[in-house]
């Protein structure tokens, strides 16, 4: 799919981030776009800078945790635009605990949204991808994907889940000969506000946390989103955004499992770092 004119392209947690700036790239690619978010307020506005490139755009409310609600959207949207040529689920969450202190709701919650939704999306439209004759199933994952990381089990958990769902679907669509091709991405360090939003029961500022991360992002919402519609042109199985995801897809690659033994070495340092600018990271 190497041109997005007229394609019916599905994305959720379109409201801000790596969303939005995905439908803003692909409004100007010509695409037709169903835009959701659980904040309507947000996918209100991508779907008017959506409009003011020209584009064909629809809001809609959905919660990808509700695996109701997601197959009566895609019932919904398939209804709208008589078609479905690309969902990119790419909704998602973050919580930052131990394990030892995380609790269960916490866990549900992310699971819910960032694995679940996923696997929602991905059921949901896969068989309108297939009666295109031209589908892409875009899942995003993270280079948690690669990499265990302390404090982000429940992160892990989930962008583990979505990379192993992702291929596995992929090698279906195959050996089934399906006109569906399927992509996973993993961003790196991504200057959206998903740091700041998330849950964390250390009690640390939520301001500070966002503050930080940013300082430490490389990559725009734009440069990722650039990516990703470089990546489904070349119809790629795995689509790395930033040279930290090249190097967190290396990283256990070297070291193997003994990569374990090395993040846990420098946590230390990372979290004394952190506790100094107000974010709370001790176990």
């Amino acid at each position: 799919m190497r041109d997005f004119s007229n394609k019916v392209v599905v994305i959720t947690g379109a409201g801000s981030g790596i969303g939005r700036a995905l439908a803003v790239n692909l409004a100007e690619k010509g695409a037709r776009l169903a835009l959701s978010d659980v904040n309507e307020v947000g996918v209100v506005d991508t779907a008017k800078l959506c409009h003011a490139r020209g584009a064909e755009a629809k809001h809609y409310r959905l919660d990808v945790a509700d695996r109701e609600a997601v197959f009566e959207h895609a019932a919904q949207v398939r209804s709208d635009f008589g078609a479905i040529n690309v969902v990119v689920n790419n909704a998602g969450v973050a919580v930052m605990s131990g394990v030892l202190e995380m609790s269960w709701e916490d866990y549900d919650w992310i699971t819910g949204i960032n694995l679940n939704g996923v696997v929602n999306g991905t059921k949901a439209f896969l068989p309108h991808l297939i009666e295109s004759g031209d589908g892409h199933v875009v899942n995003v994952s993270s280079v948690f994907g690669f990499v265990g990381v302390p404090t982000q089990s429940a992160y892990n958990l989930t962008k583990f889940g979505v990379r192993g769902f992702t291929e596995a679907l992929r090698q279906e669509m195959l050996i089934g000969k399906h006109p569906v091709a399927v992509s996973c991405v993993h961003p790196g360090g991504i200057k959206t506000n998903i740091a700041a939003s998330a849950r964390s029961v250390a009690g640390d500022d939520s301001a500070k946390r966002g503050e930080l991360f940013h300082r430490i992002a490389r990559t725009t919402p734009e440069g990722a989103a650039k990516t990703i519609v470089r990546g489904m042109q070349r119809r790629s199985p795995r689509i790395l955004i930033g040279l930290d995801a090249w190097g967190l897809d290396f990283f256990p690659r070297l070291f193997g499992a003994r990569y374990q033994d090395l993040v846990a070495f420098f946590a230390g340092p990372v979290f004394a770092f952190m506790e100094k600018r107000g974010v709370r990271a001790k176990l």
